[in-house]
């Protein structure tokens, strides 16, 4: 395994983490107080492992069939997909 390309991975995957729907939506849940910060914290792991690992074994399949830049419009409108839910759960949710 290549170090420096592991790296490129971590640090470009990290960036990419910090601020997006993801970490906001587990800011959300463990700002909870019936909720317990370990659990959220378990469980928010083990989903990114889990669609970290869904991602590869899929990109890794898609390559040999669709363009990457058919990819990136996917993932585009899958992010646009997954705003608008957020959104929308946000405006129904009594205060």
């Amino acid at each position: 395994m290549n170090l420096r390309m592991l790296l490129a991975v971590f640090v470009t995957i990290f960036l990419a983490e910090l601020g997006d729907k993801t970490q906001v939506a587990t800011l959300l849940f463990s700002s909870d107080k019936q909720i317990s910060r370990l659990g959220v914290f378990l469980a928010a792991s083990a989903a990114l492992v889990l669609s970290t690992a869904v991602a590869v074994t899929i990109g890794a399949k898609a390559s040999h069939f669709v363009n990457r830049r058919v990819l990136s419009i996917i993932a585009g409108i899958g992010f646009i997909s997954v705003g608008i839910w957020t959104l929308v759960q946000g405006i129904k949710t009594p205060v």
